[in-house]
């Protein structure tokens, strides 16, 4: 088993992205939703969700909202509405203790970039 964490930065003002809704899912199950807090961190994800089996994912983050409570222009639609990152959480030998999956969200209105963290 694993555990799960995330980050979100808001690339527009240099920040931690603090007050973004984020969701995740396993198939089309929510298994949590919660708030980014100052830091731009949601430590209630790995609190509620603990040790994770290996499987499918996607975390889901509310970006457009978020900008919009910013006042940062977007276009209508936003170009980036919800931003999901699909990721997968590999089976873990009998006997070995899993790992830490770290899914943090770089973004702007624009574009985004992820990558398994530490």
């Amino acid at each position: 088993m694993s555990t799960l964490s995330t980050h979100v930065l808001d690339l527009v003002s240099g920040k931690p992205a603090a007050g973004m809704a984020i969701s995740l899912w396993a198939g089309h199950e929510c298994l949590f939703r919660g708030v980014t807090n100052v830091d731009g961190r949601c430590p209630e994800l790995g609190q509620t969700t603990g040790d994770m089996q290996s499987g499918s994912y996607r975390l889901e983050f509310a970006v457009a909202d978020y900008f919009r409570t910013r006042d940062v222009a977007l276009s209508d639609p936003p170009f980036l509405d919800v931003v999901p990152i699909a990721f997968g959480m590999a089976q873990v030998a009998p006997g070995e203790k899993g790992g830490h999956y770290h899914v943090p969200l770089l973004v702007s209105p624009y574009g985004f970039s992820t990558y398994r963290g530490s």
